[in-house]
């Protein structure tokens, strides 16, 4: 075919979540109040963890970036969903496509790889609890954000470099609410076996063996766990099965969508809103808010802003 006579796709069309009217503005009050709920309770743990004293540890240092991650992962998807649910067109440019599916990899990544950073702070921490603030140190747990970002990044680039030069001449309907690469190499005009065998390993299975390997960890940080007194135990234990849930909250919906062909299924969609917007919004309940640390670091920070307030 001559290329000359080809058009090229500048931009691609959402079918989002519901084609019905009514529908789509409940919808739009039911995202909006979970994505607020994602920005204040995110925005909660970063401000506390920073203002508080008490909580400068390494463990609030890391929880802190974890909240930073995850208001910055839903805020790919979530404000732009939230238009399109209000929008006649849905629709995105193919540099703008390119750009979510960059830093929903890049975000994506780094939260994998965080969950890994904190799966190494618990094992310190109950494996050598007196010297754990040693080792866990604030020029190891800056080293380890770092390379959580730089791996993110490097995740991402490897995606995009394979997804820029693709054609794309039509169709240009995407069967979902944000641009991700099973659904944008659906539409390229060209056979893409080789790269989707290629994006399966690179996060499918990567997914998949990352998960096998941070469940074993904390199987070991639970079997360590039985030489230490009751209290302390409880406390650890209750830690990590929070951890445990987290983790599999994250990797299970991200397992299902790239570790297998891509192919489409009904259930795509709703696994796809529990991984973009339903997770980050959990996330500061189950990890963080739910400490008492924090809530009574909380308190004292609404308590202090009311005295400001009345003076």
């Amino acid at each position: 075919m001559d290329p000359g006579n080809i058009t090229w796709v500048s931009e691609f069309i959402f079918v989002g979540l519901s084609q019905t009217q009514a529908l789509q503005r409940f919808l739009f009050l039911v995202f909006l109040f979970v994505y607020t709920t994602t920005v204040v309770g995110n925005l909660l743990i970063v401000i506390t963890a920073t203002s508080e004293s008490r909580l400068h540890t390494p463990m609030y240092f890391l929880l802190r970036n974890l909240a930073i991650l995850d208001l910055s992962f839903s805020s790919v998807t979530a404000p732009k969903m939230l238009v399109d649910f209000l929008s006649e067109n849905k629709t995105i440019s193919h540099q703008g496509c390119m750009a979510q599916i960059f830093f929903f990899h890049f975000l994506g990544g780094a939260i994998v790889f965080f969950l890994s950073v904190m799966a190494y702070d618990r094992l310190i921490a109950i494996s050598r609890p007196l010297h754990y603030v040693t080792i866990m140190n604030t020029q190891l747990c800056v080293g380890l954000v770092v390379t959580a970002w730089v791996v993110g990044f490097v995740h991402s680039i490897s995606q995009l470099a394979v997804m820029l030069p693709l054609p794309f001449c039509g169709p240009n309907i995407l069967d979902n609410f944000y641009c991700d690469v099973p659904q944008v190499l659906r539409l390229a005009c060209t056979d893409t076996s080789i790269l989707e065998f290629f994006m399966i390993c690179n996060s499918g299975m990567l997914d998949a063996i990352w998960f096998f390997l941070l469940l074993t960890s904390y199987m070991i940080i639970l079997v360590m766990l039985r030489s230490h007194s009751g209290e302390a135990r409880r406390k650890a234990a209750s830690t990590c099965t929070t951890h445990i849930i987290v983790v599999s909250m994250i990797f299970i919906p991200s397992i299902y969508l790239y570790a297998r062909p891509f192919t489409p299924f009904s259930m795509d969609k709703a696994v796809s809103i529990s991984h973009t917007v339903m997770i980050p919004m959990l996330n500061p309940m189950i990890y963080t808010l739910r400490n008492q640390e924090m809530q009574a670091a909380v308190k004292r920070i609404g308590k202090c802003w009311l005295v400001c307030k009345k003076e």
